[in-house]
Formats: C-alpha cells, sequence, structure tokens
C-alpha cells in the first residue's frame, strides 16, 4: 500500500486544451499509482506511468467486465462501457470481437484507401463551394467519419444522420437522459430489423447472419456491438481531426514541414494521436482487479478501482524524449492512444487510414488552411466524454 492521502478525482483540470493536466505530470513523477476519492466518493487508484498503464490494459487481473457492478466508479461512457465489446472480458469478449473483426483486417482497410481519399476530395469540393470561413465540424470532421464506418456497417444513407443524433445521445449521460437513451437504442434497433429484411454485403447483415444462423450473439447483443462499432468508428476521429488541426496551428514549424513533405504523414499522425488529450480528465475505461496486484511497488487489493491515466502515459519521458514536444518525425511511437492488449482498438487501422488521408487532403488542396477564430473563442459541447467543438471555422 501506499502512505498518500487520498486525492479527490478528477484532478484539477489543464488551463491548456494541448497538455494534460500538471497535476498528472507531478503524479507521474511523485505518486505514480496514487489513491483517489471519486466524486460519489468511492475510493479508486490513478495510475499514470507508461509501464503501469499499459500492464493495466494488458494484465488479465484488470477486469473491465468487473466493472458493471454497482461498486464500480463513475462511468466514463454511460452504460455503453459495459454494453458493448469495451465493457467485457474474455471469453464474452473474444467471441464478439472474432464476428467484428473481419470488417477490420489490415489488408481490406487499406483496400478501402482510394474510396477514403475519394471521399476526402469530394467534402473538400464542397467545402470551396462555401462562403469563408467554413465550419469544419459541420462541413468535413463531422460527415467524414460517420460516412466511412456507416459505408463499413452498411447503414444506410437515410439513417446516417440519424445515428450521428443517437451516437451523441449515448456518449452522454445515460441516467440523467434515460428517455432519450432508449429512443436512441430503439432507433438503432429499427435500423437493424430493416437490415434483416433487406440484407446487404455489410457487417450489420453479418452480424445479423451470425446471430440469426448460427446463434453466435443475442439479439442484446447485435444491438450493442453495433451501436459500439458506429459510435467508436466515429466520435474519436471527428475529435482527432479537429485537435490535429488546432494542434498543427500552434507548431507553424511542423505544419510548414508537413506541407512540404506530404509523405511524413504517416509518422505525423502516430505523434498527433499520442500528444492530443480528447478526453478532459485524460482516464477512460476503469478496471477492477481480479486480485492482489502490484504497480510501482504498491501493492493493490483485490476489488481495487483502477484508473489508467492514458494522457500522463503518453507524456512519460521514459518512454518518449522530449515528451512536451511535438515531434511528427519522432522515430519510435510506441504510444497507448488505441490501447493495448484485448481491448485495443478494433478500428486503429482504419482510425489511422481516415486520419491520414484527412490531413492529407486538408494540407494539399487546401495550402493556406488557418483557424479564423482565437482559442478563446472555442466551444466545446458539454455532457461528453469526449471532446468535441461545436464548431470550428476554418479559412485559406
Amino acid at each position: 500500500m501506499t502512505d498518500q492521502a487520498p486525492l479527490s478525482y478528477p484532478v484539477a483540470p489543464s488551463p491548456s486544451i494541448y497538455h494534460p493536466s500538471p497535476q498528472l505530470t507531478e503524479l507521474r513523477e511523485r505518486c505514480p499509482v496514487t489513491p483517489v476519492v471519486m466524486s460519489d466518493g468511492s475510493p479508486a487508484w490513478l495510475v499514470t506511468r507508461y509501464a503501469d498503464v499499459r500492464q493495466v490494459l494488458t494484465d488479465a487481473r484488470f477486469s473491465r467486465a468487473a466493472a458493471r457492478g454497482d461498486d464500480a466508479p463513475p462511468k466514463e461512457l454511460g452504460a455503453l462501457e459495459t454494453e458493448s465489446l469495451i465493457g467485457m472480458d474474455p471469453p464474452e469478449h473474444t467471441r464478439l470481437r472474432r464476428l467484428v473483426a473481419r470488417a477490420f483486417t489490415p489488408r481490406r482497410v487499406e483496400q478501402l484507401r482510394p474510396w477514403v481519399a475519394g471521399l476526402v476530395d469530394e467534402l473538400i469540393d464542397r467545402m470551396t463551394t462555401l462562403p469563408r470561413p467554413v465550419d469544419l465540424v459541420e462541413h468535413f470532421s463531422t460527415p467524414f467519419p460517420v460516412q466511412v464506418i456507416s459505408e463499413l456497417l452498411g447503414v444506410p444513407e437515410a439513417d446516417r444522420q440519424h445515428c450521428k443524433a443517437w451516437s451523441d445521445t449515448m456518449m452522454g449521460d445515460w441516467q440523467r437522459d434515460p428517455e432519450g437513451t432508449q429512443a436512441a437504442l430503439d432507433g438503432f434497433a429499427r435500423m437493424i430489423a430493416a437490415k434483416r429484411a433487406e440484407p446487404a454485403d455489410d457487417l450489420i447483415t453479418a452480424l445479423i447472419q451470425a446471430r440469426d444462423e448460427h446463434d453466435k450473439l443475442s439479439e442484446h447483443e447485435l444491438v450493442s456491438v453495433c451501436v459500439g462499432v458506429l459510435i467508436g468508428g466515429h466520435e474519436t476521429t471527428t475529435n482527432q481531426i479537429n485537435m490535429s488541426l488546432l494542434t498543427l496551428m500552434h507548431h507553424p514549424d511542423q505544419l510548414e514541414r508537413l506541407r512540404a513533405d506530404p509523405d511524413g504523414i504517416t509518422p505525423a499522425v502516430e505523434e498527433l494521436i499520442r500528444v492530443i488529450q480528447l478526453g478532459d480528465t485524460g482516464v477512460m475505461l476503469p478496471r477492477i482487479t481480479t486480485e492482489e496486484v502490484e504497480l510501482s511497488g504498491v501493492t493493490l487489493p483485490k476489488g481495487a478501482a483502477v484508473l489508467p491515466a492514458f494522457v500522463a502515459a503518453n507524456r512519460d519521458p521514459a518512454v518518449f524524449p522530449d515528451p512536451d514536444r511535438l515531434d511528427l518525425s519522432r522515430p519510435s511511437n510506441p504510444h497507448l492512444g488505441f490501447g493495448a492488449g484485448v481491448h485495443h482498438c478494433l478500428g486503429a487501422q482504419l482510425a489511422r487510414l481516415e486520419l491520414q488521408e484527412a490531413l492529407r487532403g486538408l494540407l494539399t488542396r487546401l495550402p493556406g488552411l488557418r483557424v479564423a477564430i482565437p482559442d478563446a473563442e472555442l466551444r466545446f459541447k458539454s455532457g461528453l466524454a469526449v471532446r468535441c467543438l461545436e464548431a470550428l471555422p476554418v479559412t485559406w
């Protein structure tokens, strides 16, 4: 155990959207496994060093499924945390993930690149016809990943805007808006029922067939998996595009370097994923210990809630030299932006492809692209686990 007095959680917010809370940095150096008290009074442990966070993500003794119970810490993603793949442990998680994974193989994802690049061009073409400044959120960073994941899943064109609204509801506070949440779930269920009546060559149809013909998942699991894939497939990508552009604008030397060498887009995307904090706390998806575990000399008892601070781990100087410096050509970048272990992001390769083609298109097609308002005027939607901009006016 540790003699460290419990701290209040969430920790003090960062004064900047471009850096994690200074308190997380201090804890990583001084007390990397810290007892905290959650907003509801329950105890937990905050983990901030890269090696420890990675162990929490990869060690089976840290359970996601155990976070479903009444004694679990408050949820960052509402009931989505427990109703989808991200809330399960093997073998339940393995069974369902295997059904979805075939749509996200590296080969299949790479085959999408020409279509994805074409979609980027179409959206930029439309942007160039609009009066400036243009809202990037409305006209590019939201519709782009929504269209990509909807195409992969097989969401009908008529339902895609509805899916975005349902998704926003599902990412909010389920307890505060139970009726809205149920309406969103009902909408997804109706969409699946329509697909059952008119099957096609897409992921939803494949999952329906696994349910109806092979009994490999329940109807409830069918809906939950489809919802999880849809939300996971666009929410973070939308906001990563927005925050990537903002971050690049604050590093003009790196931006010009990337504009001069678009082939450097691959390491640039990895570095942007490493440094960008999409959530206010930098902590997502708590685990519960299934037995006594030691981390950095601290013994955690069985049943302890553990909060892995991804954003602090991704700035750990033991792994990333000069970690607070944005280096788009960083040669080694084993960041934890997509997690690790059995819960490593299923759509990581798709997200990478989308981010690469989005930035490539924006920076080459719109060479003078810049944000049209100061940071002080940026507004983020309230009540969401992911940092979502209401708008991002840009010009060129």
